[in-house]
């Protein structure tokens, strides 16, 4: 833990960077930052500090390194890892950075700053016939910043790979202060992988100041459908049957008894059947043109492998309107 004084002293110097506001420093305001989206392990920060410009990161980091001070980035606090923890050092938030640099619809890329919010990215570029893929189950509330440093994946990993597989190039500040540039929009190599031994170090390599992602063009259609089976054996032979064929979901996702009923008491209550042992739900997706046949064949699949019934949305929807959760009167028995 900082010591009083030296925590007064940093703040002091830190408030003069970013504004009073946004440096904090007493025990009550460090509370919502204690812990990350596991709340069953907490750790307080000796200070705080959320810088707003580029320009201001860069002087905080460069002020910690003067001093000697380590520090821990953060985005949005929603992972499940600990990676946005500080135990009794700077924790410095990257969340003000939410800016949208660029986006080159003709290349499928686009530039932001590392606290722009997922879902916010797919909503900015939707206009061009676009989204970008990894979606962990957080996107409405993580940061690309958070999607970096954990090496974030959602329910679309499957097909679409996770955030290591849609990052080309960073502008990173280095824990010394230096900043370098990893990649390139072009996507070509130019030896080490130093872009894929970014993504996924939690921070521990630098702060991300700058992020090129690649984007993925909008699916002519999706169709969901949801599969119930008496036994988990049953659902595990039926995900089996399917990849074999080659056909591969946008999504693919089991649930245990346990949980379909854990959601059907709840708020989020979606009308799965409470007595099934487990639950899939399938997303495909892809060009209007065969997807039909492949709604066939997985159905049938999951029906010579057990499953008690098979629903499907009765709409095609596009990539925007994208979900892994089939609701109520949107599905119809085949």
């Amino acid at each position: 833990m900082l010591p009083t004084p030296l925590a007064q002293s940093l703040a002091d110097r830190l408030a003069a960077i970013v504004g009073p506001r946004r440096v904090l420093f007493r025990p009550s305001e460090l509370l919502a930052y204690t812990a990350d989206a596991l709340p069953s392990y907490h750790v307080r920060p000796g200070l705080a500090v959320f810088p707003g410009t580029r320009d201001e990161v860069i002087a905080v980091v460069r002020e910690l390194v003067s001093r000697h001070i380590p520090f821990v980035p953060r985005g949005s606090g929603t992972g499940l890892s600990g990676g946005a923890l500080a135990d009794g050092i700077v924790l410095l938030g990257l969340n003000r950075l939410n800016r949208i640099l660029h986006i080159d619809p003709e290349n499928g890329l686009a530039i932001v700053e590392p606290g722009v919010i997922n879902v916010a990215l797919s909503r900015a570029v939707s206009a061009h016939g676009l989204h970008y893929a990894p979606d962990p189950s957080s996107q409405a509330a993580c940061t690309i910043g958070g999607n970096v440093a954990e090496n974030a994946g959602g329910p679309h990993c499957l097909k679409y790979g996770v955030t290591t597989n849609h990052i080309v190039a960073l502008t990173v500040l280095m824990p010394d202060g230096e900043i370098v540039h990893l990649g390139n929009a072009h996507g070509e190599s130019d030896g080490y992988d130093l872009v894929g031994a970014f993504v996924g170090s939690e921070g521990c390599f630098g702060i991300a100041l700058d992020i090129t992602v690649r984007l993925v063009r909008n699916p002519e259609a999706v169709r969901t459908l949801l599969a119930d089976f008496l036994t988990l054996d049953t659902a595990a032979r039926a995900v089996s049957a399917i990849v074999a064929t080659g056909i591969i979901p946008a999504a693919l996702e089991m649930i245990d008894q346990a949980t379909v009923r854990a959601v059907e008491a709840s708020i989020y209550a979606a009308g799965y059947p409470t007595d099934a042992a487990a639950v899939l739900l399938i997303e495909l997706d892809g060009a209007l043109a065969g997807l039909e046949r492949d709604v066939e064949t997985v159905d049938a699949l999951c029906k010579t492998n057990g499953a008690r019934t098979v629903r499907v949305a009765h709409h095609s929807r596009g990539a925007g309107q994208r979900g892994h959760d089939p609701r109520g009167g949107d599905l119809a028995n085949r």
